[in-house]
């Protein structure tokens, strides 16, 4: 029973390093323009960002 216990332990240790690694080669992007969100004119999430107004002349 000890032994089995204490395979189970070095299991689970040899797991949680392989997921380490594996975060650790594969990183995510957590640059800023990836976590960016817009909200376009009918209250949509958007990736992308709306486009500049366009100027009037009020002379």
């Amino acid at each position: 029973m000890k032994k089995q216990l204490e395979k189970n332990r070095q299991k689970k240790k040899e797991d949680k390093a392989q997921r380490k690694q594996d975060r650790k080669d594969n990183p995510t992007s957590g640059d800023l323009d990836s976590m960016m969100a817009y909200v376009n004119e009918f209250g949509e999430i958007t990736s992308t960002p709306p486009a500049p107004p366009k100027p009037t002349n009020r002379d």
